[in-house]
């Protein structure tokens, strides 16, 4: 069973979307999505979208201050580019319907947040990625060149690979011809013929055991194209937001937006102390891998399961105004923000790394493009600057409509690509079996992977995930496709990719901190 498309999207967060709504003006447009089109990591972004929009804020200060939270490793061709087309970008989201907060003057509420020297943070109160990916999903539903197809898993990227090549890392020009796509619902595999395919499904963080990010974000983007040959970078840089709700009996973690201690709140250990300033003289607005190993240090230090983020000195109408989503979640867990100090733990968060690609959106596989989390694109380096992701996707699924557009005319589909192949696998003999790798995989990457690593730890951990990747391949090989099964294979895949990218840095820098490779004690924190 084949589906032909000008483009297919997998996923369907602000990059899979807004590329989806530029590139319908040019051709067909097929998106793809495991579950239904509002799930993404998009609509759980609180903070905002960063872009320069006021004096005194200027484009060299908002490069200045990704470059410096990105510890020296972004590519500043890229950055400038991001930075000076964020505006124009915010514009196209305006014109679509989305909604940013407006003072009673009507200029634009801009707020601030860690590593940004000044305000420039547009949000729709603390459910900016929310109010995005709403006006994203209405648009894409009524455009007529759009088809949906929810309950769908890419499972594999087609290339030569198919057509019974062997196709290495060395492979010259390997090209995607699409995808094949499994029909959760009816159990069908369809084989998606593309002139230009569109990988955007967001980010990782279940490959850890806390993670802010939804049940649907499992690498499966970075698993596929890594599987396909194409190139993965910086995978090592895994952003662990410093601020979410304590609580082990709830996933994913609820985010603690940065924002509110933009606003004024104020990081304090179980004793009550302001313990940021021993770590950066910036305290509480230090950027998040900083403040990150500080909470991790602290907690170590003492014993403490958590720490605590203090809003009971704030204005109480306006936090309840400008955090309403915080306010409301916490209280229904019998947190009154306005009087009661907050129990805020670090949870896996952001890839900075990812699918490597150049500032078109092209991946070093052709004919495939990488856009949002998914992605590396060299804005981020080695620790992502607050905000900058959600504008990040906004540009370069513009850019990458454009490019690929102007290409389109050129490609044709591979029609020799063969079906699915059903030989040799049955029914799932336990479901237990996934679900008990899935909880392994998560503790190996949790205890060995996370804030603080060391060579030793890093060792443990890709020994004991080889029992586990042959394990879920023999299972994966006879078994039916099931998004559970693919999921923790996509897991294993990226847990691979981060340990190995880990052991072969040799340094402490941003987001990747090692114990036998420290700094020093002034610039360690």
């Amino acid at each position: 069973m084949k589906k032909r498309t000008d483009f297919l999207v997998v996923g369907s967060g602000i990059a899979g979307l807004t590329f989806a709504l530029k590139a319908a003006k040019f051709g067909k447009v097929a998106i793809v999505t495991k579950a239904t089109l509002v799930d993404s990591n998009t609509k759980y972004a609180q903070g905002g979208i960063a872009a320069v929009f006021s004096e005194p804020d200027n484009f060299e200060k908002h490069i200045k201050d990704t470059l410096i939270a990105g510890g020296g490793c972004c590519n500043e061709e890229v950055v400038r580019m991001v930075v000076e087309e964020a505006p124009e970008r915010i514009k196209d989201l305006i014109e679509l319907g989305v909604s940013f907060d407006k003072n009673e003057d009507g200029t634009y509420d801009l707020a601030k947040e860690g590593g940004h020297t000044e305000h420039r943070i547009l949000h729709h109160k603390d459910r900016t990625g929310e109010a995005i990916q709403k006006t994203l999903v209405d648009r894409v539903r009524k455009d007529p060149n759009i088809e949906i197809f929810e309950h769908h898993f890419a499972i594999e990227f087609l290339t030569q690979h198919h057509l019974g090549d062997i196709v290495k890392r060395n492979y010259p020009n390997i090209r995607c011809f699409g995808a094949y796509v499994a029909d959760l619902v009816n159990q069908k595999v369809w084989t998606f013929l593309s002139r230009v395919t569109v990988v955007a499904t967001g980010g990782l963080g279940n490959v850890y055991l806390t993670t802010t990010n939804p049940e649907i974000a499992t690498g499966d983007g970075v698993a596929m194209v890594y599987r396909a040959k194409g190139t993965i970078e910086n995978l090592e840089f895994i952003q662990f937001h410093p601020t979410s709700l304590f609580d082990p009996n709830i996933r994913p973690s609820f985010l603690i937006t940065e924002a509110l201690r933009g606003y004024g709140a104020i990081l304090k250990n179980m004793s009550g102390e302001k313990f940021m300033k021993r770590y950066d003289s910036r305290g509480s607005l230090a950027p998040r891998d900083i403040v990150a190993r500080a909470i991790d240090n602290e907690m170590k230090i003492w014993g403490d399961d958590h720490m605590w983020l203090d809003c009971t000195h704030l204005d109480p109408a306006g936090l309840k105004d400008h955090f309403p989503n915080v306010y409301e979640h916490c209280l229904a867990r019998g947190i009154d923000i306005t009087k009661d100090m907050i129990p805020i733990v670090p949870a896996a968060h952001y890839s900075c790394g990812g699918i490597q690609v150049d500032m078109d959106g092209q991946s070093s596989i052709d004919r495939l493009y990488a856009l949002g989390e998914v992605s590396s694109t060299g804005l981020h380096g080695a620790n992502r600057l607050a905000s900058n992701s959600l504008i990040e996707a906004a540009v370069y699924s513009h850019r990458a409509a454009i490019h690929s557009a102007k290409r389109l005319g050129d490609l044709s589909f591979e029609e020799k690509i063969p079906e699915w192949d059903y030989k040799g696998t049955t029914h799932l003999e336990e479901m237990v079996l996934i679900t008990q790798s899935l909880r392994e995989v998560q503790f190996i990457m949790n205890n060995y992977v996370g804030i603080v690593r060391s060579d030793l730890r890093l060792e443990r951990a890709m020994v004991r995930l080889e029992i586990l990747y042959n394990e879920t391949e023999n299972l994966y090989k006879r078994s039916l496709i099931s998004r559970k099964l693919c999921e923790l294979r996509n897991l294993i895949n990226v847990g691979y990719i981060i340990i190995k990218m880990a052991k072969n840095r040799k340094e402490s820098i941003g987001l990747h901190y090692s114990i036998d490779y420290p700094k020093s004690a002034i610039s360690e924190f």
